[in-house]
């Protein structure tokens, strides 16, 4: 069958130059993505899972909560992103979140974010650079450890928010040595896992290319149950 099609959504503002990144993974791991956004047609009818990209912080407002700090928010992008990730997770698509993505999916479940996660983790140093400068550690027996291994790992976390209440169904995948959240996964399947940083510019590293990986397997699952079901449309068929 064709390569598993994968939406990925992206900030109108810095998304020609990551979705490129995102979508060389997949294409490396044998998927292939397509950009959404605000502005964008999204359709998750059209594809077989989903990727939710970094960047501007998410509002508060999405989890009851007001403005504390000073942020650069996107609200036509929150919106989207909220709307695709609690559908997903209602309709069992694969996701995997990245960065802003892993919140998103926290928040879609009902979770809620620090705003400042330096402030409450203050020996956490915040990082400025795409190089892997931050080591986090695998959770046992989680769905991360199976994918990537037991080992520690460097990672690239440019974060400025963090997990806080974790969403139903969701349980703590990774922490930093600060125990900053830094990744979260759904605890039964199908899959749907966030990572505060990015393994899109970590492409060389076998560990995260792992994680695009697993998303493609997931979603070649879901397109081969597609395939075999009697209600999947034309337009469902074409898009496969």
């Amino acid at each position: 069958m064709k390569r598993p099609l994968i939406g990925v959504t992206t900030s109108s503002r810095s998304g020609w130059r990551v979705f490129p990144f995102i979508n060389l993974n997949l294409w490396l791991v044998g998927g292939r993505g397509v950009r959404w956004g605000a502005g964008r047609p999204a359709d998750l009818d059209a594809v077989d899972g989903m990727i939710i990209g970094g960047g501007d912080d998410i509002s508060p407002e999405l989890y009851g909560m007001t403005i504390k700090t000073t942020a650069r928010l996107d609200p036509a992008r929150d919106a989207l992103e909220h709307g695709l990730a609690t559908e997903a997770l209602a309709r069992n698509i694969p996701v995997l979140g990245i960065c802003r993505g892993a919140q998103m999916l926290n928040i879609a479940a009902g979770g809620s974010l620090h705003q400042d996660a330096w402030s409450v983790y203050p020996d956490a140093k915040p990082i400025t650079t795409v190089l892997p400068k931050r080591e986090v550690t695998v959770c046992d027996k989680t769905r991360l450890s199976f994918i990537a291994g037991m080992e520690p790992m460097r990672v690239n976390a440019l974060h400025s928010q963090s997990v806080d209440r974790l969403g139903e169904g969701m349980r703590i995948a990774a922490q930093d040595r600060a125990g900053m959240v830094q990744a979260i996964e759904r605890v039964t399947d199908p899959f749907a896992l966030g990572v505060q940083w990015h393994p899109e510019h970590l492409f060389y590293a076998k560990r995260q290319r792992a994680l695009f990986r697993a998303l493609v397997v997931a979603a070649r699952a879901r397109a081969e149950q597609r395939l075999q079901s009697p209600a999947v449309t034309e337009a469902a068929l074409a898009a496969i």
